[in-house]
């Protein structure tokens, strides 16, 4: 949400996905496309991390990522995050390749 407005411009949080025949902690964000490119992303990535890390106590974090998706990729570098892997996941019956990035405490 947008401060100066209250517009409800995307969403994040933290989710449980599988990677490596394992449950993670994920980050994950999904913002309008007008929002896109603004910074959002990263400010709401590292406030997930601390909040990872802080509250929830875990000692790993993940973002799992379309290959196609640089821009988030580079929120996930920029948030400290390194390449781990990568992952096939499926949508509405598509094989898609995503790559999976971590930070540990």
């Amino acid at each position: 949400m947008l401060k100066e407005t209250e517009e409800m411009i995307g969403q994040c949080g933290l989710t449980w996905q599988n990677f490596d025949s394992k449950p993670v902690l994920e980050i994950g964000y999904l913002f309008q496309r007008a929002f896109w490119h603004k910074g959002y992303a990263i400010e709401a990535a590292r406030a997930c991390k601390k909040y990872a890390f802080e509250e929830v106590k875990a000692e790993e974090v993940f973002s799992i990522i379309r290959d196609t998706n640089t821009a988030s990729q580079k929120v996930a570098a920029r948030n400290s995050m390194t390449f781990r892997g990568e992952v096939m996941k499926y949508y509405r019956e598509v094989e898609m390749l995503h790559y999976v990035y971590a930070v540990q405490k």
